[in-house]
């Protein structure tokens, strides 16, 4: 199981853009590189398409930043956070906050 899961709030570790907050949009198949909103941007050349409907010119977009490098931040205090797991009594795991306890899981 993942500690750090699509739609979570995360703040950048390591890098260029070191400091800088942002949500995930999706984590790689392979489960160690996440791409996240407005982190890691680069300017790709594109050449027109017509039958795509693309434009061509210079676009920038997004590109998977590693997941090490990331650390969440917790919903109820905050603050970026280490993240456990427990189990609840109905046998359910859930990722928990290590500063607050909170749940960090919806």
């Amino acid at each position: 199981m993942l500690r750090i899961k699509k739609e979570d709030e995360v703040v950048v570790l390591a890098g260029k853009d070191r400091g800088k907050k942002g949500k995930v949009l999706r984590i790689s198949s392979g489960g160690n590189r996440a791409v996240v909103e407005n982190i890691n941007m680069l300017k790709r050349h594109t050449r027109p398409n017509p039958q795509k409907n693309i434009q061509g010119g210079v676009v920038e977009r997004e590109s998977p930043i590693q997941l090490s490098n990331l650390m969440v931040i917790c919903r109820e205090c905050g603050k970026r956070t280490r993240v456990s797991f427990t189990r609840l009594s109905d046998g359910k795991k859930v990722r928990e906050c290590k500063k607050c306890g909170g749940t960090l899981d919806k």
